[in-house]
């Protein structure tokens, strides 16, 4: 009987019906050699159904701990933990030898290794505006403070994206990331394989033709390659249902030494066993994939000083899966005609999402432990039971996942500063402290972010706070813009939301055992737009002129400006009834036109590129800062007229141009729209029929101008009329 007719029955299917003792259909799996055509190896938007695809997870050795060896300069060989209170947060390789885990406690590793070097995290505290390695912070006084791995972090993120510039590079974690290795294959492939670039003619479906055999492939200095065929004769699983070569689970490692791993394994790791499969096309892309990320990886070390480790398969989760498979310092090769013999004896609740309440549902359900346990199940099974969303479960079984590697925003949207606090808060004035300490971590914060990016700014500063278990009360306010942020700006905002949630001193009693102060609505102008800084300050004529040429892609818009009579008379039928229409006819606003030269100023003449004739008014609009070049006989310029001469001089460029006609078309634009606004206020007077906003119940005559009496109000409403 299969899956789906027991699902047919009334009767609950039993327990120990799943033992396993089913067989995996063979076509679980049957989507691994897919025939790749020339349209797949041509074509640049497949997305995540791309045969070729090909990606990495890549995740630093050990972060913290590394980050301050980095820092203090301290031997790599040497063990080293990074403390966070009581608690171990990391624990470098070398620590690892002597059977010191993130469990411990600092005094019971010191007992196992008297030579460990043990690292505080950086810890804010009131009155200073950054954090310190302080000795003996408090955590009644303190705060945690793990600015200095986040910036650790950026470096290696900025690393990736230089040596990938077409990749996709997504921020995982603080020191994981996603790699999408797709592109820059595709690119190396083509780069390496020219013939590859062009279908034969003799293709017999064109573009839909599939690719010639690929080269022989060699593995060496790739990494380590997962068997397509595990020996048979494995090692006692570990107690948990996963074999030997499944990854450990995460946070642990090996406590072999990484210099020991790497001998022992140099012999295997880039041998691929003779029976297997003839390679393929993505054989071929996770080779080049191995080679940059290889390079990418040796660039961190030698640049930053951090040993990572590196998975790559076809897609996000496999690639997660297999950069834990041997660490430290390593790269792992998961080829999809390994992907079978790999997931089958692994213990499915080591997968993500797969390791909690759904895991464990699953196991009780079915009675089975392993990857290949679960796959005699059927789909519509598994979805009777678990829901129509549990084909997620039952594809990622297969090795199949559809989610994208999508580089996250530089721009965070919101920042937050906690503190959970040992002692609660019973006093108003108490917690002006915190206030501080957090206000402290948020102007760090933002004002590194600003470096980057100087027109970013948050809209609202919002304080948290938790009595016990209950749910969080919160204020709000907006924050203003300030050019320097300090700790002070920030706290007042802090102070004042903090008076608006306990109160002052004498009111209802509380216990606040969490406060929270956050940044949010934080946003970026467009390119091109004004900084904040411009709208706050007052610029001068001169800073307008002396900044108009610094910036080649903003356009100004013409301001209004003055007409001399000699433009008039410079018109054919000028005179005093030509003065007149012109007065009439001058747009308002910015659309206005010319300027001529005072009687003071030398006879001068505008390039008349920079303007044109209007079909309705017949009168030539200038752009404001049409260049003036002085006329042939006349006196020396002054040193502005000189500068606009030689402007003049150096014009005609393809980017002058090109911007000059942007400024005319949106000067065009400006004064159509001045010419229909006198069309509309010409078309207001009372023989024009009116705008009718909302139809009346009954048409009105148009003949009869006298509006209907009301009805007169009757009973005592009448007496309340206004007499």
């Amino acid at each position: 009987m299969s899956g789906s007719e027991g699902a047919s029955t009334s009767k609950p299917v039993s327990k120990t019906y799943w033992k396993g003792k089913g067989r995996a259909s063979a076509n679980d799996f049957d989507d691994l050699n897919p025939t790749i055509t020339y349209r797949h190896l041509l074509s640049n938007n497949l997305g995540v159904r791309d045969p070729l695809r090909v990606i990495a997870l890549c995740d630093s050795d050990a972060f913290y701990a590394a980050c301050e060896q980095v820092r203090l300069g301290i031997d790599p060989a040497l063990p080293l933990v990074v403390l966070q209170w009581d608690s171990l947060i990391a624990v470098n390789y070398p620590a690892r030898k002597f059977g010191i885990s993130r469990m411990d406690k600092v005094r019971d590793a010191k007992k196992r290794c008297p030579n460990l070097v043990v690292v505080h995290v950086a810890t804010y505290k009131e009155g200073e505006a950054e954090p310190g390695y302080w000795e003996n912070p408090d955590t009644r006084t303190h705060k945690v403070s793990l600015d200095h791995y986040r910036r650790e972090s950026m470096k290696i993120i900025q690393l990736f994206k230089e040596g990938l510039p077409t990749g996709e590079v997504e921020k995982a974690s603080i020191d994981e990331a996603f790699i999408d290795f797709t592109r820059p294959v595709r690119e190396e492939i083509l780069k390496r394989y020219p013939y590859l670039a062009n279908v034969p003619p003799d293709a017999p479906n064109g573009l839909d033709s599939p690719l010639p055999p690929p080269p022989p492939i060699s593995w060496e200095d790739r990494g380590t390659i997962v068997p397509v065929h595990p020996p048979k004769e494995q090692p006692e699983s570990k107690g948990d249902g996963a074999p030997s070569s499944a990854p450990p689970p995460e946070g642990e490692a090996s406590t072999s030494d990484p210099a020991d791993l790497e001998d022992e394994d140099k012999e295997e790791d880039n041998v691929v066993e003779e029976d297997d499969e003839q390679a393929t096309w993505h054989d071929v892309a996770l080779s080049i994939a191995a080679e940059l990320m290889m390079k990418i990886r040796e660039d961190i070390r030698t640049k930053l000083g951090y040993t990572t480790s590196a998975g790559l398969a076809r897609n996000k989760f496999l690639a997660k899966l297999t950069a834990s498979y041997k660490k430290p310092m390593n790269q792992t090769i998961l080829r999809n005609a390994a992907i079978p013999n790999y997931l089958r004896p692994m213990a499915f609740q080591k997968i993500r999402f797969l390791g909690g309440k759904l895991g464990k549902a699953l196991a009780e359900e079915y009675d089975v432990s392993t990857v290949g346990d679960l796959l005699t199940i059927s789909l519509d099974e598994m979805q009777r039971k678990f829901g129509e969303e549990s084909i997620w479960v039952y594809e990622i079984l297969r090795g199949i996942d559809r989610t994208e590697v999508k580089e996250k925003s530089a721009v965070n949207k919101s920042m937050l500063a906690s503190k959970n606090l040992p002692q609660p808060i019973t006093k108003a004035t108490e917690g002006y402290h915190w206030i501080r300490v957090l206000a402290a971590e948020l102007a760090l914060r933002l004002n590194e972010a600003r470096d980057n990016n100087p027109a970013l700014w948050p809209k609202t500063v919002v304080l948290h706070i938790r009595q016990g278990y209950d749910t969080f009360r919160s204020k709000q306010t907006p924050f203003p813009f300030t050019k320097n942020v300090t700790v002070d700006v920030i706290a007042s905002f802090g102070d004042k939301l903090w008076k608006e949630l306990v109160g002052t001193s004498g009111s209802t009693p509380f216990k606040v055992t969490n406060v929270q102060l956050s940044f949010s609505g934080i946003g970026v102008m467009e390119t091109g737009q004004r900084t904040i800084e411009g709208f706050l300050t007052t610029r001068s004529t001169s800073d307008d002129q002396s900044a108009a040429p610094a910036s080649s892609h903003t356009v100004q818009s013409p301001s209004k400006r003055l007409r001399s009579p000699s433009s008039s008379s410079a018109r054919p039928g000028s005179g005093s009834k030509a003065r007149k229409r012109s007065d009439e006819d001058r747009p308002t606003g910015n659309a206005t036109v010319t300027q001529q030269p005072s009687n003071s100023t030398p006879q001068s003449a505008r390039d008349e590129r920079y303007s044109f004739i209007c079909d309705k008014c017949h009168r030539r609009i200038w752009l404001e800062d049409a260049p003036v070049t002085a006329l042939s006989g006349s006196d020396t310029a002054g040193d502005a007229d000189d500068g606009m001469a030689a402007s003049t001089c150096g014009a005609g460029s393809d980017g002058d141009d090109a911007i000059r006609d942007d400024a005319l078309a949106a000067l065009r634009l400006e004064h159509a729209d001045f010419h229909f606004a006198q069309e509309l206020a010409a078309a207001g007077d009372g023989d024009a029929p009116k705008r009718v906003i909302r139809p009346a119940d009954k048409p009105s005559s148009v003949a009869s101008k006298k509006r209907k009496k009301k009805p007169a109000d009757e009973g005592i409403a009448k007496f309340f009329q206004k007499r």
